[in-house]
């Protein structure tokens, strides 16, 4: 298992922090941002391939920022890929 930081770029969240084994995500937190929406995206998503993260939330916007926390989830859970 590998534990990976990202930090995230246009969002109020400032990092994201999960475990990858293999191609499974577990263990998301993001550090910042609206802790509510956050954590349920966090529990929602434990357990999921990579792959199915970046498809369900990519491009995922909010406001006029041109990414949102959920979308900087699916560009984390990539990288390094």
């Amino acid at each position: 298992m590998e534990e990976i930081t990202y930090n995230t770029r246009g969002t109020c969240a400032r990092s994201i922090h999960f475990t990858r084994d293999g191609d499974i995500i577990r263990d998301i937190s993001f550090e910042g941002g609206c802790n509510g929406n956050l954590k349920a995206i966090s529990k929602l998503c434990d357990g999921m391939k990579a792959d199915d993260i970046a498809r369900i939330l990519g491009g995922n916007l909010c406001g006029s920022k041109g990414t949102s926390c959920a979308d900087q989830l699916a560009k984390a859970v990539m990288s390094g890929k």
